[in-house]
């Protein structure tokens, strides 16, 4: 691969990173490590040039990210002390009871400890959400300290036979002193065997100076990600990660207590770029479509004479590579997108109705469906077997698919997303 094919990519990737909130100095570093790499190496059959570098970027991400899933370390003997650290509003006292509820599944016996003091309300917050998922919350009344508060946790855990604690901390400012100091006494103090840094994916680049802070001061074993349900990339994850060094272990995608997961670094990656699975679609489409048909249905979309036959035909090739939600969710920038197009998922039954359907219709009405009336629609159903409603389904679900097409060309076109990308069927 020449360097004038690297950099072409390599500008459109540097792009999707920053609008991914990466953080700036982290892009720089990450793209020459990544041009490091491509240039001069072999182009795959199966992938052009721009293709290659996007798959070079989603390893390198994914590694960069951790590579695997990591999970908490446990102590040699319980209780196992997790330290939960922070900014203030970052979703620190809702992530430890989420964590709490995700160890109680696995069967363990966690124990909160609420050792935010200042945030008002904070310690009942703490105990409502306790009470909610039936774990106890250790919290002393009239304690002024978080020190005292912390003190006995060891004790409290091995009485009441509890084998996880989950300290929650103040948030604070990481350039307020005071309070960073009090966090250092607390480590010292319990001895913690995680410290996770909680941090929500909305701050993109002012994640970075947060994790560097808290990072130097404390000391922190893995990072928590919250907010992640919102408009945020994900650019986050990989700043933090980069700057600290430490693993990603779970992610927050709303405010219930069920909604934390475990961290995986190629999905984030996907979600990073933008590209959905891409790499996997380009693969099924290349073993299912022919060219010369992908060149013919490309035509007609610019041309505007993409008629029901070819709905058809479509239908019938992609039906070959999977349902219809797992291939739009493998295309980029479509996430927003899956709401409207529900119910295109397509089925044997279904594939023979759609096809009784279009096989119903003159051809005329399949060039254009536009004069498809309600007399028509009648004659259309009674002649496949089929109800009106099935008919109108299927034209909404024609007009969806041309617009989708038509859009994702354009997209192309215009050079917004990866250009370098030919999805080998007809959009």
């Amino acid at each position: 691969m020449s360097e004038t094919d690297v950099n072409e990519c390599l500008r459109e990737i540097r792009l999707a990173l920053l609008e991914a909130d990466v953080n700036f100095k982290v892009v720089k570093d990450f793209v020459a490590r990544v041009k490091i790499r491509a240039v001069g190496q072999d182009v795959l059959e199966s992938l052009n040039p721009a293709q290659q570098v996007v798959k070079i970027v989603y390893d390198e991400l994914t590694e960069m990210m951790g590579g695997a899933q990591r999970g908490i370390s446990m102590a040699s003997e319980p209780p196992t002390v997790i330290m939960m650290v922070g900014l203030q509003g970052s979703g620190k006292t809702t992530t430890a009871a989420k964590l709490a509820r995700h160890f109680a599944k696995q069967g363990k016996r966690p124990l909160l400890v609420a050792a935010d003091l200042y945030r008002p309300a904070a310690v009942q917050q703490l105990q409502t959400l306790g009470k909610q998922l039936d774990i106890p919350v250790l919290a002393l009344a009239g304690e002024k300290s978080p020190l005292e508060v912390v003190r006995s946790v060891r004790e409290t855990a091995l009485s009441q036979l509890r084998d996880i604690v989950i300290i929650d901390t103040a948030g604070r400012l990481h350039v307020d002193t005071d309070m960073m100091d009090e966090l250092v006494n607390i480590k010292n103090l319990v001895k913690p065997h995680e410290i996770l840094l909680v941090v929500d994916a909305m701050t993109g680049q002012d994640a970075v100076n947060v994790a560097e802070n808290f990072h130097g001061v404390v000391g922190i074993d893995g990072i928590i990600l919250t907010k992640m349900d919102g408009d945020a990339r994900g650019g986050a994850a990989l700043s933090v990660r980069a700057v600290t060094g430490r693993p990603i272990k779970f992610v927050g995608s709303g405010e219930k207590t069920e909604n934390l997961e475990s961290f995986h670094p190629d999905r984030m990656a996907s979600r990073i770029l933008g590209m959905g699975d891409m790499l996997s679609l380009i693969e099924k489409a290349q073993e299912t479509f022919d060219k010369d048909k992908t060149m013919e249905m490309q035509q007609k979309l610019s041309k505007n004479e993409f008629t029901l036959d070819d709905f058809l035909s479509q239908m019938q090739s992609i039906r070959k590579m999977g349902s219809f939600e797992q291939i739009l969710g493998m295309i980029p920038g479509l996430g927003s997108k899956m709401k409207q197009l529900q119910g295109m998922e397509i089925d044997e039954k279904d594939m023979k109705r759609v096809e009784a359907i279009i096989q119903s219709m003159t051809k005329k009405e399949r060039r254009d469906p536009a004069i498809i009336n309600g007399s028509r629609r009648k004659r259309i159903a009674e002649g496949s077997g089929t109800r009106v409603q099935d008919v109108n389904r299927l034209l909404k679900q024609f007009l969806e698919a041309r617009k989708m097409m038509k859009r994702m060309q354009g997209m192309q076109k215009s050079g917004k997303k990866m250009s370098g990308f030919r999805l080998p069927f007809g959009h």
